[in-house]
C-alpha cells in the first residue's frame, strides 16, 4: 500500500512539473536528492561504526553486561510468560540495551532473534503472542539515553550543539515507552476479557 502512495506522489510531482513547463526541476531535484542521500549515508556509516565500536568496548569492559543486569528485572516483569533462562530473554535484553544507547540499527538483529525465540513459545503460531506484542511495543517506543544517530546527523549537517537533543529525547522516549507499556497492558486486559 505504501508503495502505491509513493508512486502516486512521484507521478503527481512529475505531471505537475510537466504541466507547468518545468520538467527539468524534477531531474535536478532527483540528482540533488541522490547526492544528499549518499552524503548522509556515508556520514551515518561513520557514526554507526563509531558507536558500534564504543558499544563493543563497553561490552568488553562489562558495561553492557551491567546494563543488561539492570534491564533484566524489568524484562522479567514485562514478560512473565517467558521462562527465566529462555534465549528470548537474552535477545530482548540485548535489544533493549542497544536501543537505550540509541543504536537502533544494532538493535535490529537482536530484535529479530528475540521474535524468533518468542515464536517458539507461542501456543498459536498463526498470531502474535502477548509477549511478542509487548516486545514490539517496547522495541518501537524504547527509552533512549544517548540518541547517537540523531547526534551524528546533527553534527554532519553543522549543528552548533549536536547534543542539545539528549534531554528532550530522554523525556520524549520515556513518555513514549510508558505509553506503549500502558496501552499494551490495557489492550491485553480487553483481549483477555473477551476470552482471547
Amino acid at each position: 500500500m505504501v508503495n502505491y502512495v509513493w508512486l502516486s506522489l512521484i507521478l503527481v510531482g512529475i505531471l505537475t512539473a510537466a504541466f507547468n513547463g518545468e520538467i527539468e526541476v524534477v531531474t535536478r531535484a532527483a540528482l540533488e536528492g541522490a547526492q544528499t542521500a549518499v552524503k548522509t549515508a556515508f556520514g551515518l556509516i561513520a557514526i554507526m561504526a563509531f558507536w558500534l565500536g564504543i558499544m563493543k568496548i563497553a561490552e568488553q569492559a562489562g558495561l553492557v553486561g551491567v546494563l543488561a543486569f539492570l534491564v533484566r528485572p524489568v524484562v522479567r516483569f514485562l514478560f512473565p510468560s517467558v521462562p527465566r533462562d529462555h534465549p528470548a530473554v537474552g535477545a530482548i535484553v540485548m535489544n533493549l540495551s542497544a536501543n537505550l544507547l540509541g543504536l537502533g540499527n544494532a538493535a535490529t538483529p537482536m530484535g529479530l532473534i528475540a521474535m524468533r525465540e518468542l515464536q517458539t513459545l507461542n501456543p498459536h503460531p498463526d498470531r502474535a503472542s502477548e509477549a511478542m506484542c509487548t516486545f514490539l511495543a517496547l522495541n518501537t517506543a524504547c527509552l533512549t539515553l544517548i540518541p547517537s544517530t540523531i547526534i551524528g546527523v546533527r553534527a554532519l549537517y553543522g549543528s552548533a550543539d549536536p547534543t542539545a537533543v539528549v534531554g528532550p529525547t530522554i523525556v520524549a522516549t520515556a513518555c513514549g515507552m510508558m505509553a506503549a507499556i500502558l496501552v499494551d497492558r490495557f489492550l491485553r486486559g480487553i483481549y483477555r476479557a473477551r476470552g482471547g
